[in-house]
């Protein structure tokens, strides 16, 4: 079991990357956005960052996943490297010149006629993130953990300082009457300089990669080309039906909601949405780190023991926080420092689990990337983006948002019995099925239980809660070493 404290350790460096910037996102720029802009304006925020995560999977094209199957698989990652980067950088230019052309009729469909410039950003933020990815594959595959966390958090530092430039500092200043900073401030832009500030914060990361994107011989090998295009085809496909159950309710919810102002009711979704997301913070991070290491394990005999031990200590870290994120929603919910912004908490409970079990669908869908068959993982995410689609049309008029919250655990329920069910046919696996709902269940019904509790002071209430974690922390201390684990080199 020493796997399990290596994987760990190289989550845990991941997340300096992950983690400490959307960390970062957390503590400064959420309660600052939801300070300084109003429902409508966070709505807006919250919609267009929902279209780039759409868009950002159609411009990889699953690119990252077949550049480290193929540098495993070919032992040349260099070549590997060098078509999967020109492959992208050829594809994000294009998109940057066809998008600029045909703006006035992509503002029309996205309703954003009078924020053109908002969608100018946009595109280069995407096109700018795609190109990166690359190079950023490239440092994992290399185990240089370290370097990529630095420039990840140098990237939010920038973004975070130029949004309080632009949004704290010109305000003030443009107030008083003084300088040239003052007089750039243009209060019609508000949102805009959101967008303003993130570009400027991915295109300096992208220099900061420089130094990884020149180190090869930059050429498209196009046989090489055509054997990755054809395995990141479904991968695209997969990711796309991903990204709609993930990105849908926030990009269709002020279409279909049953309202006179649809905006701030994605303001209010998108704003409780965040708490809910430090689950998924924790998948990503452990997703930097778990896919190249399921790879490097792949030809080992041990392999799928591996795969089902780290299953079943990844439910247990991911159910304590849980119970840590809604445990102790009391003093999270100020993350929202606008109280206006405050009436979708109910909704935490419910996206936070569902992400969770993302991450058990993560850890399922080894078997056909190691197999290669990755249009199975397509026909999942297909699947599941149905049940997301058709439960956010048919509820979301009658239920509001909290049907788009409860779509996240129908289809991701849905896309793990598939998977499960596929696997035991290809690449069969023993995963601990019983003790893992044990462990769910009982995570579940604690946060379910609290839910009912009531108490007049908030210290008693995180005290009780406290001891309530540390229980469940023993628990699985007691039942699998889930913890002395993490500190032994060798079990």
């Amino acid at each position: 079991m020493k796997d399990i404290n290596k994987l760990a350790g190289q989550t845990l460096v991941y997340g300096l990357g992950t983690i400490v910037p959307r960390f970062l996102n957390y503590a400064v720029l959420t309660p600052f956005y939801t300070w300084i802009f109003n429902k409508a304006e966070y709505g807006v925020i919250t919609e267009l960052y929902a279209y780039m995560v759409f868009m950002l999977i159609v411009l990889t094209y699953g690119m990252e996943t077949a550049f480290f199957r193929f540098a495993q698989k070919t032992g040349d990652s260099k070549k590997v490297f060098s078509t999967a980067l020109i492959s992208i950088l050829i594809s994000s230019v294009l998109f940057l010149v066809f998008f600029n052309l045909f703006i006035d009729e992509v503002a029309v469909v996205l309703r954003y006629q009078d924020h053109k410039m908002y969608l100018r950003l946009f595109a280069i933020i995407l096109a700018t993130d795609a190109i990166t990815a690359i190079p950023f594959a490239k440092l994992r595959s290399e185990n240089k953990a370290l370097r990529f966390s630095i420039i990840k958090i140098i990237n939010v530092i920038i973004s975070i300082g130029l949004v309080f430039l632009f949004l704290k500092i010109e305000p003030s200043l443009r107030e008083k009457g003084k300088g040239l900073l003052g007089n750039l401030y243009n209060p019609e832009f508000r949102v805009g300089y959101v967008f303003l500030a993130n570009a400027i914060g991915s295109l300096s990361m992208l220099v900061l990669l420089l130094r990884d994107i020149l180190s090869v011989q930059l050429r498209l090998y196009a046989g090489l080309w055509k054997q990755m295009m054809s395995y990141s085809i479904p991968l695209l496909v997969s990711g796309l039906g991903g990204s709609i159950n993930d990105a849908l309710d926030k990009m269709i919810l002020r279409r279909i909601v049953d309202s006179d102002k649809p905006l701030e009711i994605v303001g209010e979704y998108g704003a409780s949405y965040k708490i809910a997301v430090l689950m998924a913070l924790f998948i990503q991070m452990y997703r930097y780190a778990m896919e190249p290491y399921f790879f490097s394990k792949a030809d080992k005999k041990d392999a799928r023991e591996i795969y089902s031990n780290v299953m079943k200590y990844f439910v247990i870290y991911a159910l304590i926080l849980y119970l840590l994120i809604n445990l102790y929603i009391s003093g999270f919910k100020y993350i929202i420092a606008g109280s206006h912004l405050r009436g979708g908490l109910a909704i935490v409970p419910i996206v936070s689990l569902a992400y969770l079990l993302f991450g058990i669908f993560v850890n399922l869908s080894i078997w056909y990337k190691v197999k290669d068959l990755t249009r199975y993982g397509a026909y999942l995410t297909i699947t599941g983006a149905i049940v997301t689609i058709l439960i956010n049309l048919l509820l979301v008029p009658v239920y509001g948002y909290m049907a788009s919250a409860w779509a996240h655990i129908a289809c991701y329920v849905v896309m793990i019995a598939g998977s499960y069910m596929l696997s035991r046919k290809h690449y069969p696996i023993d995963y601990p099925i019983k003790k893992i709902l044990a462990y769910i269940m009982t995570g579940v019904g604690i946060v379910i239980l609290v839910s009912y509790l009531k108490y007049n002071n908030i210290f008693v209430e995180l005290g009780i809660n406290t001891l309530i974690i540390a229980g469940f922390i023993g628990f699985t201390e007691y039942r699998d070493r889930a913890i002395s684990i993490l500190f032994k080199k060798d079990l």
